[in-house]
């Protein structure tokens, strides 16, 4: 008669060696994924966000605006009617989270009403982040306004 054979050694074997492979899986998946950053500088950003605050303050007290057009695919931006004709500098921000490289930025060129209008047709369907900077008078102004362009 044979003695009947103990399984439990290698059910335990078994056991560890399929834990310690999970683990290395993971730590190899953990190790090489790209974690993208939402800037590359964003601790000098984070310095700089009181500033930010403050020139989204008088943005709105000022009656600045941004809107989006559904009728004909464009965003309106609205400067207050005070800095209508003014010397104006600034840029226009339009960012996609998780799409880096359809990032754009634009110079802030406002016709004489303080109105600058952008096409968004061509643009990839989904939202979208506008942030548009600008000086006027000394003083900095800032406006954000998330879009969402439907699909066409």
């Amino acid at each position: 008669m044979k003695p009947s054979r103990n399984l439990w050694p290698y059910g335990l074997l078994t056991a560890f060696a399929l834990f310690f492979l999970g683990m290395a899986t993971v730590v190899t998946i953990a190790v090489t994924h790209k974690e993208d950053l939402v800037s590359s500088n964003y601790y000098e950003n984070e310095i700089n966000f009181q500033g930010q605050l403050d020139s989204a303050a008088r943005a709105q007290k000022a009656g600045a605006d941004i809107h989006y057009n559904a009728g004909d695919r464009s965003v309106v931006i609205a400067l207050p009617a005070t800095q209508a004709g003014q010397k104006i500098s600034g840029t226009i921000q339009i960012y996609r989270a998780n799409a880096p490289d359809k990032d754009r930025t634009l110079a802030l060129n406002p016709d004489a009403r303080g109105v600058q209008t952008l096409d968004v047709a061509k643009f990839a369907t989904g939202p979208w982040l506008l942030r548009v900077n600008w000086q006027a008078a000394g003083q900095g102004y800032y406006l954000e306004q998330k879009i969402i362009v439907p699909a066409s």
